[in-house]
């Protein structure tokens, strides 16, 4: 989450009277994440959230994002619902920008990572996946290799302020994989960008998923590989296995994962480390002036893409 378009309150106000929420009361920007322009809007009735979405958001893919949670939040996977406007739509305009109203999800996104955390984490995926399965609508996961591909065609030419090398070392893990990428694994709806901040809990109680604005349809197991990153990496990037196998195992008892699956993790948590690599080496590079987010570093993903290269097993992630 983050802001990159202000709104003021009476534009809100006006927003707010298509819908039955009741009088708006007070209104914030939510300054994380890298995004959309996020607020929390409360109101004398609930608190909301709304999301306006940004230029790096295809306006086409907003039917499957609203649907999806609306699906989701029917299946009991705790995620926020979309709110539906008095005609019945949950997408309007608002400030020059398309915009939609969630609901609000009780809990906090953890700061520090508990393994417990990272078991519920676990159980919550495969149950968000067997949730999809029936979801009609589909989306290409333009975040996969060809997509990388494009990432890196915008920033090679200065990778190398970055990290020394780090154009070179980049073009041939890119190579490799884009070699070696699996074919015909289980698909289907995947979130692909769980990261701690995007999942709530209440101590070890997980109490939401949030952010499905990259959500698409590819590898199930992919989603897993994104979350090893994520979640199973200590502050000072020491790979924690206790956290990996948990988190695996957990998922694998509410959706068991297949002999193929497991060989091909390794490959794509190395594939899922390049992705945030590239789109943080190319936001590092592509700072937006006056926005109220600060890039993330891409040298954090760079190590852990290093530690995915040597990985030869599941066995290290804590899988047979």
């Amino acid at each position: 989450m983050a802001v990159y378009t202000d709104v003021g309150a009476e534009d809100l106000e006006a927003f707010l009277a298509d819908y039955d929420v009741g009088r708006l009361r007070s209104f914030k920007g939510i300054a994380e994440g890298v995004e959309n322009s996020n607020f929390l809007v409360l109101t004398d009735r609930a608190p909301f959230i709304l999301t306006l979405y940004e230029k790096r958001v295809e306006p086409a893919d907003l039917p499957f994002f609203l649907g999806l949670m609306h699906h989701l939040a029917a299946r009991g996977v705790p995620c926020p619902t979309p709110i539906r406007a008095r005609d019945g739509e949950s997408l309007r305009d608002l400030c020059g920008r398309p915009a939609a109203m969630v609901s609000f999800l009780s809990g906090v996104w953890p700061r520090r990572i508990l393994p417990g955390q990272c078991a519920a984490l676990g159980g919550a995926l495969a149950g968000m996946h067997q949730a999809g399965a029936d979801f009609s609508l589909r989306r290409p996961n333009n975040l996969s290799v060809a997509g990388w591909r494009l990432l890196f065609a915008g920033c090679e030419a200065r990778a190398d302020q970055v990290e020394s090398g780090l154009r070179a070392e980049l073009a041939r893990d890119l190579a490799d994989i884009a070699e070696s990428w699996p074919v015909g694994l289980p698909s289907g709806v995947i979130h692909a960008d769980l990261f701690p901040d995007n999942v709530f809990f209440d101590g070890e109680t997980l109490t939401g998923l949030i952010d499905f604005y990259f959500a698409c349809n590819d590898f199930l197991v992919y989603d897993l590989a994104v979350c090893l990153n994520a979640w199973c990496f200590e502050r000072d990037l020491q790979f924690n296995a206790t956290k990996a196998r948990m988190l695996l195992n957990a998922y694998a008892r509410v959706r068991p994962l297949s002999p193929a699956e497991v060989a091909a993790i390794p490959l794509l948590a190395r594939g899922a480390a390049v992705r945030f690599l590239l789109t943080r080496l190319y936001d590092w590079l592509n700072q937006i002036e006056g926005a109220l987010v600060t890039p993330k570093d891409p040298r954090e993903y760079l190590a852990k893409l290093r530690f995915h290269r040597d990985v030869r097993s599941a066995a290290a992630y804590g899988l047979a």
